[in-house]
């Protein structure tokens, strides 16, 4: 006779009913779907028409002005230079297709405070053009919901999604971001402004979603000791989609000099371990910032900013945060080139192990599902960014990537 019967069955699933329904709907885990390796910031005045070729012009002119070839750029970044002679042709091809992989006109910090004429012009201006800019995401960052900024905040955010509906549905690659969150309640007001535009257009409850940037100290812990980035996650309602570090703004917070202020600061490094363990689970995701030094001028120069830019980013993807922020054009190579020849290197030994999983074959190696859905994404990333192509995916897992998502959505169970 079982000692646990259906009656205790039965009080252990009244017990944790308030666990289930927390697991099945704050941590239900990665969608599936595809995060850009960057997003790139271009003030509101700068942006027109013709800014992916201008961004594009300027990756392709920093490759040719300073690493023409495969083995020079390998020797400049440090790069494995077996892997970039053999994606250069589809590496150089993916810089004048698609520079950019997420795009945000930005009314804050990049743009500065002009005035409501001004402002209002540039969005105007940032509105005619919006559909005629083909990437993956696109969308704006406004101004932060302090005191001095929130009046010009709100009504850019208003004016812009209100402007975007009057030339028909909101775009489903369209993103906001909301700079400079400190506390709580400025992510509540943000969703009440939301609920406001939602209701005025008739839009479904949940329609806008936004990310936050984490760019003071009191984000990650507050006055009263708690961490104050897992709350912002509940205050958002399901509309967080991610948190961005902001590199130069936290780490002045934290009082780190100027000289000293980079993404890998130990300090840069706890504000984003943080956020990498309270969004573990969820569907909201966590980028890196960015560098501010920059591959322009000489060659020497060149060279020494690249060889930083594509240890950072490399740096981030080994950490798993795999999306930055980039400020210029000559940033692109050295973003794409990390990517890429992290998700080729180890493309065989991944390979070898989710197929060994799919096909519950002996190995030396025995994965649990978690691990089965890290190498799916893996896969799949690499996919979304055009490190792999989709009929590598088939060639070495024998699965297309229509199953792989559905491997992710599952979260690594078959």
């Amino acid at each position: 006779m079982d000692s646990l019967d259906k009656d205790f069955a039965d009080r252990a699933a009244k017990a944790l009913a308030g666990v289930d329904n927390l697991l099945a709907s704050k941590f239900r885990g990665d969608f599936g779907g595809r995060q850009p390796i960057h997003t790139c910031y271009v003030p509101a005045d700068k942006f027109s028409k013709n800014i992916l070729n201008e961004w594009g012009s300027i990756a392709l002119s920093t490759i040719q002005d300073h690493t023409p070839t495969a083995s020079a750029f390998a020797g400049a970044t440090g790069a494995d230079a077996k892997i970039i002679e053999e994606i250069w042709p589809r590496f150089i091809e993916k810089i004048e297709n698609e520079p950019i992989e997420d795009l945000r006109i930005d009314f804050e910090d990049g743009y500065g405070r002009r005035g409501d004429t001004e402002e209002e012009k540039d969005l105007q201006n940032a509105l005619i053009v919006f559909n005629l800019i083909k990437t993956p995401f696109i969308g704006i960052r406004m101004k932060s919901m302090e005191s001095i900024t929130r009046s010009r905040a709100l009504k850019t955010l208003d004016q812009f999604v209100s402007g975007l509906l009057a030339q028909g549905p909101l775009p489903s690659n369209f993103v906001i971001t909301l700079p400079k969150v400190t506390f709580v309640e400025q992510v509540e007001v943000m969703v009440l402004a939301l609920e406001e535009i939602e209701k005025k257009h008739n839009l479904p409850v949940g329609t806008i979603r936004f990310e936050i940037q984490i760019e003071t100290t009191q984000s990650i812990i507050g006055p009263d000791g708690q961490v104050s980035a897992a709350k912002f996650i509940d205050a958002s309602k399901s509309r967080l989609t991610a948190f961005h570090y902001g590199t130069y703004d936290y780490s002045a917070a934290a009082g780190i000099s100027a000289a000293y202020q980079s993404l890998d600061h130990p300090a840069a490094d706890f504000a984003k371990s943080i956020l990498q363990v309270i969004t573990a689970g969820t569907s909201v995701r966590l980028s890196d910032g960015s560098t501010n030094i920059l591959p322009v001028g000489e060659t020497s120069a060149v060279h020494a900013a690249m060889h930083n830019h594509y240890r950072l980013v490399r740096r981030s993807l080994e950490r798993g945060i795999y999306q930055g922020w980039d400020l210029h054009g000559s940033q692109i190579p050295t973003r794409i080139a990390a990517n890429w020849i992290f998700y080729r290197e180890g493309l065989s030994a991944a390979a070898q192990r989710l197929s060994t999983y799919l096909g519950k074959a002996e190995s030396g190696t025995m994965d649990e599902p978690a691990t089965a859905l890290t190498l799916a994404r893996y896969f799949l990333r690499g996919v979304d960014c055009g490190a792999i192509t989709p009929q590598e995916v088939v060639k070495l897992t024998g699965q297309d990537q229509a199953y792989l998502r559905q491997l992710v959505v599952n979260k690594g169970v078959i």
